[in-house]
């Protein structure tokens, strides 16, 4: 099969993007995501690059009390493995699937 390559891993702690309390704290997180490392999997990059420029990929939300920094909309695979319930691949479908919703 083709080598999975890391998409982007970063610490987040500030955004007013989807801010459900604007001036109120919130925690931020790490965030790691995977593509393929194919022709498609580098498109996907690219779009996925253009989401995170226009402030699509992270939102804050609400969680026990404590505002915090999650992922938006936009489907990530999150793990190597576990297939398409775990964030993770195998999912044969995710490209065409990430596709349509960028």
């Amino acid at each position: 099969g083709t080598a999975l390559q890391p998409l982007f891993k970063m610490s987040y702690s500030c955004s007013k993007v989807g801010d459900p309390h604007p001036g109120q704290p919130y925690k931020g997180g790490q965030f790691c995501a995977f593509l393929p490392d194919n022709r498609e999997g580098q498109k996907t990059a690219t779009l996925l690059k253009k989401a995170f420029e226009h402030g699509l990929t992270f939102q804050i939300k609400s969680c026990n009390g404590e505002e915090r920094v999650t992922w938006g909309l936009i489907p990530h695979k999150t793990s190597w493995a576990g297939g398409k319930t775990s964030n993770g691949y195998p999912d044969a479908q995710y490209l065409k699937e990430v596709g349509k919703v960028l």
